[in-house]
This record gives C-alpha cells, sequence and structure tokens, in this order.
C-alpha cells in the first residue's frame, strides 16, 4: 500500500515531466516509423529533430530566465562556444592542421570520440558561463539584460576575427554528422530533467523568490548571487549542449549561424509558451516551429489548380513578431499562463499537488 502510495505520488509530482516525454516519444514514433516510410516525408524528420534540438536550448534558456526572472540576451554565445567546441575536437585532422593553425597541438593534430568532444563542449560553455557569471550575476533588470547581450556580441566578434583558431568568417566543415531523431530526444530528456530537479531544488526556489520579490528573498536570507550563479552555468552547459547538437546535426558551423536570428526565435518560442514554465518552454517550441514550418513552405509556393502561391521572403520573421506582440497583449502567460500541466485526476493528496505543480 505505502509503495502504491509513494508511486501514485510520484507520477503526480513528476506528471509534466512525464506528459512532455510521452508527447515528444509519440511524436518521434510516429515520424520515425510512419512518415518517412510510408510517405517518404524526410524533410518531416528534419523538422523534428531540429524542433527537439531548440527544445534543449529552449528549456536551457528557460532554466536561468524561467527562474530567476532576468531577461538574457546572451545564451546564443553559449550555443556558439559549444559548437564550436565539439567541432574543434572532432573535425577533420588534416583540415584543422591547414586551417586552424593557432589551436593547440593536443586538439590540431586529434580527433577525439563523439561522447568526450560533446562534453567538453558542453562543460567548456559552462566554465564560461561560472567565469562571467561571477560579474554579471550581480546584476539586476535592464542592466543585466545589457550585460548578456554585450557578452553575446564578445563571442561574435571573437569568433568571427579569431581566424587561426576558430576559422574566422569562414566555416568549419567535415563534421561528424550522428545526430538523428533519436539523439535529439535522448537530450531533450536529459535536459528536460535536469530544469525539473533543479526548479524543485533548494536553489530554484530560493531563485523563484528572488523573481516574485527580490527584496523580500533577500530579507528572508536568500543568497541571490549564488542562486542565479548555479542557474547561470547549468543553463550555460545545456546551451552549450544544444551547439554540439546543432554542430554535428548540420555538419558545417560558421559563426552567424549563432546570433540574433537564433537569440529572437528562440527567445520568442519561451516567450509564447510561457517564461516561467517547463511546460511553457517545450510548447512554445512546438507552437513555433509549427508556424515556421507552415510559413516555410508557403515561401516556397503553394500549387492552387494551375497558379502557385508564394509569400514574400522574411515572413517567417514578421509573423513571430506579431505572434509575440498578440501573446504579450492577450496572454502575458503564455499559452500555458506560466504554468505546469497539472496532474488531471482526483485523489486524496492529488489537490495538494496539483496546487504545488501549478505554483511551480
Amino acid at each position: 500500500m505505502q509503495q502504491r502510495n509513494f508511486l501514485s505520488e510520484f507520477i503526480e509530482r513528476s506528471w509534466p515531466l512525464i506528459l512532455l516525454t510521452l508527447m515528444l516519444l509519440v511524436i518521434c514514433l510516429v515520424v520515425d516509423f510512419t512518415a518517412k516510410d510510408v510517405f517518404g516525408y524526410r524533410s518531416l524528420e528534419r523538422t523534428v529533430t531540429e524542433a527537439l534540438i531548440r527544445i534543449v536550448l529552449v528549456v536551457g534558456i528557460y532554466i536561468f530566465i524561467g527562474n530567476s526572472g532576468v531577461i538574457s540576451f546572451g545564451h546564443i554565445g553559449f550555443v556558439c562556444i559549444g559548437a564550436y567546441g565539439t567541432a574543434m575536437l572532432t573535425a577533420n585532422e588534416r583540415l584543422k592542421s591547414l586551417n586552424l593553425t593557432g589551436l593547440p597541438d593536443f586538439i590540431r593534430f586529434e580527433t577525439y570520440d563523439i561522447a568526450t568532444a560533446a562534453m567538453a563542449g558542453g562543460l567548456l560553455s559552462a566554465v564560461v558561463a561560472l567565469v562571467i557569471g561571477i560579474a554579471l550575476m550581480r546584476l539586476s533588470g535592464i542592466a543585466a539584460s545589457i550585460a548578456t547581450f554585450a557578452f553575446l556580441a564578445i563571442v561574435q566578434t571573437v569568433y568571427l576575427n579569431w581566424d587561426n583558431v576558430t576559422g574566422g568568417a569562414g566555416s568549419i566543415a567535415r563534421i561528424p554528422r550522428y545526430v538523428d531523431i533519436w539523439v535529439a530526444l535522448a537530450w531533450v530528456v536529459v535536459t528536460m530533467i535536469a530544469a525539473w530537479w533543479f526548479q524543485r531544488s533548494r536553489f530554484g526556489l530560493s531563485l523563484k523568490a528572488s523573481r516574485e520579490n527580490e527584496v523580500a528573498a533577500k530579507a528572508a536570507g536568500v543568497n541571490i548571487f549564488r542562486s542565479r550563479l548555479i542557474a547561470f552555468t547549468i543553463s550555460g552547459f545545456f546551451c552549450g549542449i544544444a551547439g554540439v547538437l546543432y554542430a554535428h546535426y548540420l555538419g558545417t558551423i560558421t559563426p552567424n549561424n549563432f546570433y540574433l536570428a537564433m537569440t529572437f526565435v528562440a527567445l520568442s518560442m519561451l516567450v509564447v509558451g510561457g517564461i516561467n514554465s517547463l511546460s511553457g518552454a517545450v510548447m512554445g517550441v512546438v507552437v513555433i516551429t509549427f508556424v515556421i514550418e507552415v510559413l516555410r513552405q508557403a515561401e516556397k509556393g503553394v500549387d492552387i489548380g494551375e497558379v502557385e502561391y508564394a509569400l514574400p521572403s522574411g515572413v517567417q520573421e514578421i509573423a513571430l513578431g506579431v505572434i509575440m506582440l498578440l501573446i504579450l497583449i492577450f496572454r502575458s502567460g503564455g499559452l500555458t499562463m506560466n504554468r505546469e500541466i497539472y496532474w488531471p485526476f482526483k485523489s486524496k493528496t492529488g489537490a495538494a499537488t496539483s496546487a504545488m505543480t501549478r505554483a511551480s
């Protein structure tokens, strides 16, 4: 009886995480075993894989922004660091020895396995997040947001001009391409578990308290700097992992892949879904990816009868801007109203658990 109660309570408390995982698993199964084999929609598989990588990115950003309430424009810098970190370790040795002459010899003349490179890319991003976070996490409000944007600009400038290490404005090519729908899904699950654990941990709850009322949180003894720094570092790690996935999915990267366009799309997904909930981060990616894919196909042209209709290029960005404005005006809490998806069934502990889930 006690075992049943424990299992029931665990399912209720973890319901958002379980439901999101099952939803994404079903989507992947349908795409991998039905759409690809029966209908031949290879583009659908690519779309879902890209969406899963975006979920890793957006949930990684949510770990910091959603819990702290501090808007960061600099997290794509960690994506860039992670992508280049793994690319330098796994790219072709001959290309590195000819083009990336500034790399240390143990990187320039060696090729490492993909698991080592992936962890190295994520850890490098986390270390950078920790170092710059020591300075930035003492700031609040608009000052912190501007500082994070300055960090993004610094990363972009360094990677564009450090020719003998990053290749400059050119690309790093022949990166092993192993990321598919299942690799991406595995990292999505790991990232969601980390985000769920952090937001329910002592540090996550302290950070949420500072988000709601910074003065009251300080008065209650919350160390806001420490909580923000921990969240910023964990967030930097998973954004770096998103960069690793992008690098090994695309096979070729340039610094321009990781700048304002990606920043705008990632933040729009978080805002549309609900900036203060894990469910919102995931749902925002799903909805915006669907909108982007529809508009992308419309820009390519749709045949209606004997006439082809096509939207002008750039409509995607305009549509995202309009969607964000509408969400902010009419539903400021996003699609999920900044709440988690609560346990729908009643039980002896259901009311209390549901209330706790909605508040988290």
